[in-house]
């Protein structure tokens, strides 16, 4: 019961701050992507596949996962206890958001095509037509998914949450993962490089928020 009261009090705290910052930080990201993947400042480089794509497979049903990423984005901002906790996601997300980014600028790559009919799949063919699958590597989907498991794992952590919702958690986080292949939005390359930057951007937001030594 104390776990509920908690959870309820967290999710209740600064709850318009948080829908606010979060809905227009997604809303400035996506401009941002949309402007850099029109603007290159290169030749765009086709992303090779590796053995695992063919492994992991095209798996239509799993496009439901890859757009839950931005309801688990905002349940990382949801369960953040203050305002240093809530300003610490956002500065992680802009660093590795800029990071991200920069890439795709200097480095711009797209996934090769493929010889799928999208049209079977109406809910793909909107997202090929929108994202044209630029801007693949590193993923930042697979990044923020990487960033935001580290986020709810710390959250969940000091809310003493169950075990359940730990896995809950990690299973979340892996199906995202999973979806950015399974949906031919990103090859295994992409996905592995952005989950490299994610966790490199979890560690940084940790570290961050370690309390500070305590004067002798």
């Amino acid at each position: 019961m104390r776990f509920r009261q908690q959870l309820r009090a967290r999710l209740l705290d600064l709850w318009v701050l948080k829908m606010l910052t979060t809905a227009s930080a997604i809303a400035v990201f996506f401009w941002a992507y949309f402007w850099v993947m029109r603007h290159p400042l290169g030749e765009v480089v086709v992303m090779p596949a590796i053995g695992l794509d063919w492994l992991i497979g095209f798996h239509p049903w799993s496009f439901p996962l890859y757009a839950s990423l931005w309801v688990y984005i905002s349940l990382g901002t949801a369960l953040a206890r203050n305002v240093r906790e809530l300003a610490a996601f956002g500065a992680a997300s802009l660093g590795m958001s800029a990071a991200g980014l920069g890439l795709f600028m200097l480095l711009p790559t797209r996934v090769p095509a493929s010889a799928i009919d999208w049209s079977l799949y109406p809910s793909l063919l909107f997202l090929k037509t929108v994202d044209v699958s630029g801007n693949a590597c590193p993923s930042l989907h697979a990044a923020f998914a990487v960033f935001t498991g580290v986020v709810l794992w710390r959250e969940l952590r000091s809310l003493s949450a169950p075990a359940g919702l730990q896995w809950i958690n990690l299973s979340w986080c892996v199906g995202i993962l999973f979806s950015t292949v399974a949906t031919r939005q990103h090859v295994a390359l992409d996905a592995i490089a952005g989950i490299a930057l994610g966790l490199a951007t979890g560690m940084a937001y940790l570290r961050a928020l370690r309390p500070a030594p305590a004067l002798a």
